[in-house]
């Protein structure tokens, strides 16, 4: 036994010391920001087997790979808790995800998710990705498999059975629940019925997070019912892309964030996220009154197609656009129509110009209700204040998440947050405007909300921990996607690894599909990241 550890030790200093020993990936003379807010520091990053094993300001470095990152940021991979990736089995390459940095996703987000937890991951996991994968399981499909989008009171059996399937889902490794609740059939759900599933989740150790019943003109409403469920379950509360939908309500964020502010001095778990962008994407169904569209497809066109339901149900809309702010529907641009992809691009006044020749409020209301006759659409509504965003932003406990999808490249006009979300917060927020600084900035898109997700060994730069890893030029790092060209990859970002593995190398997707499925856990409590 002498003889092994004297052999092994003059290995050791054979191979120059600790100094010199070889790693798979040395990421050298970075400024590493560590995802905990604190400054940057000069210091080298070694990797092996998947995991940071060394953190240092001196000494060599000997890797099969090292990186040079004299005047980049080192940064942990950006943790994405809302997005709309469930079809991550579909485009396992993630590709415009990793290539702004991001290394963990969040699916089953606004209601909608897989209802077999189980059976997702497991096919994740088979498939491999270029990404981390964790979901919620989601209200409304919960209810849609019990249900249906009936708009009444679930009975004895059915709240049993929907009681069932979310205890399933978070004993399958759910992280939590999540609702949208301003959409079908997650509206017609009453609160008590939203605490009754909450707390499923919430006894198991999972976030309850939730897209407000209303985001504009009852904005602290809405607020207020997700807070009333923090209350009654004692659980954590996950606030989905905070915003102020309505110009009659701009401003509005103030009171918001006063709420979040006096829900965690009573000692609430409660946290929000945002998309840096004044610009929200949905889909056109919610411009509809909810009665409308209750029963599905079939039931929403007897409705919509019958004049007298159809004269009620436009008169509501125009009075919904009305409280809003808004005289008609030219804020609303199509994103998706697969019946007519002409129409991509062209804000709802150019679509009923172009396809009704008259471009008045009526004209846009009767397209609408085409373009829902035939599927319905997807869409880009710009409804913020830049005055909002930045409010919101500077606030502490509010996360970045970009509530983007997994698309095709060059496939419909989506969300230019699809592809730079991540970016523009460095280019637009740190670099430009400077609403907060890039610490700042790092720490709201990795331990932030990796911690109160409960993702306990992602979202910092710490020996032991895996190595998902960002490498970015803090001068040039921008988003390239716009609203008019979408299908941009974010630049400035050299090198992606996750998992310890190269999966972005200058500025290139290698094809690496070293993505782990992340299931809940129990977290120790010195990993978690305190309140600044």
């Amino acid at each position: 036994m002498r003889a092994l550890l004297f052999a092994g030790l003059l290995a050791w200093l054979a191979g120059g010391g600790q100094g010199a020993r070889r790693f798979d990936v040395a990421i050298v003379e970075g400024h590493v920001v560590d995802g905990s807010g604190g400054p940057p520091r000069r210091a080298d990053v070694g990797i092996a087997g998947g995991r940071i094993t060394a953190i240092r300001s001196s000494g060599r470095m000997e890797a099969h790979e090292v990186i040079d990152a004299r005047g980049l940021v080192v940064a942990p991979g950006f943790v994405d808790v809302h997005t709309h990736a469930d079809n991550l089995t579909a485009y396992p390459r993630a590709e415009h995800f990793v290539r702004m940095g991001v290394t963990t996703i969040v699916a089953g987000n606004c209601g909608s998710s897989a209802v077999d937890v189980a059976g997702l991951l497991a096919d994740v996991s088979r498939a491999g990705a270029s990404v981390n994968f964790a979901t919620l399981i989601g209200h409304n499909a919960v209810r849609s498999e019990v249900m249906g989008a009936g708009d009444r009171v679930p009975s004895i059996g059915e709240m049993a059975r929907m009681r069932s399937l979310v205890w399933r889902a978070m004993a399958d490794g759910a992280l939590g629940f999540s609702t949208g609740l301003q959409y079908v059939p997650g509206i017609y759900a009453s609160p008590a019925e939203i605490v009754e599933l909450a707390r499923i989740a919430a006894n198991a150790g999972g976030v309850y997070a939730s897209h407000l019943r209303n985001e504009g003109t009852h904005l602290e409403a809405g607020l207020e019912e997700a807070l009333r469920v923090a209350t009654t379950t004692r659980g954590r509360v996950q606030i989905s892309h905070l915003k102020v939908d309505s110009p009659s309500r701009w401003g509005a964020s103030e009171q918001a964030l006063a709420l979040i502010d006096a829900a965690r001095a009573r000692g609430l778990q409660v946290m929000a996220d945002q998309y840096p962008y004044t610009a929200a994407a949905s889909t056109l169904s919610i411009r509809f009154p909810s009665w409308a569209l209750e029963g599905g497809r079939d039931a929403t066109a007897v409705r919509l197609t019958d004049p007298a339901q159809w004269l009620k149900a436009r008169a509501e809309m125009r009075a919904m656009l009305a409280a809003r702010g808004f005289d008609d529907l030219a804020f609303a641009t199509v994103a998706s129509y697969a019946p007519d992809d002409s129409l991509q691009g062209l804000t709802m006044k150019q679509v009923a110009l172009k396809t009704r020749g008259a471009d008045d409020v009526e004209a846009q209301l009767d397209v609408a209700r085409d373009m829902q006759l035939a599927g319905g659409a997807g869409m880009v509504y710009h409804l913020m204040s830049d005055a909002d965003v930045e409010r919101i932003m500077r606030h502490p406990f509010v996360a970045f998440a970009s509530d983007g999808g997994l698309v095709p490249f060059g496939e419909g006009q989506p969300h230019p947050r699809t592809y730079g979300n991540a970016a523009r917060v460095l280019a637009e927020y740190v670099r430009g405007r400077r609403v907060i600084t890039l610490q700042e900035a790092i720490r709201k898109m990795t331990s932030l909300p990796a911690g109160h997700f409960r993702l306990s060994d992602r979202g910092l730069l710490r020996e032991g921990r895996p190595a998902d890893v960002v490498v970015f030029d803090p001068k040039t790092v921008r988003d390239a996607a716009t609203f008019e060209r979408p299908h941009a990859y974010a630049e400035g970002l050299p090198y992606v690894l996750v998992n310890g593995i190269v999966t972005v190398r200058d500025g290139q997707h290698t094809g690496a599909r070293e993505g782990r499925v992340l299931s809940r856990e129990i977290p120790d409590p010195r990993s978690l990241i305190p309140n600044p």
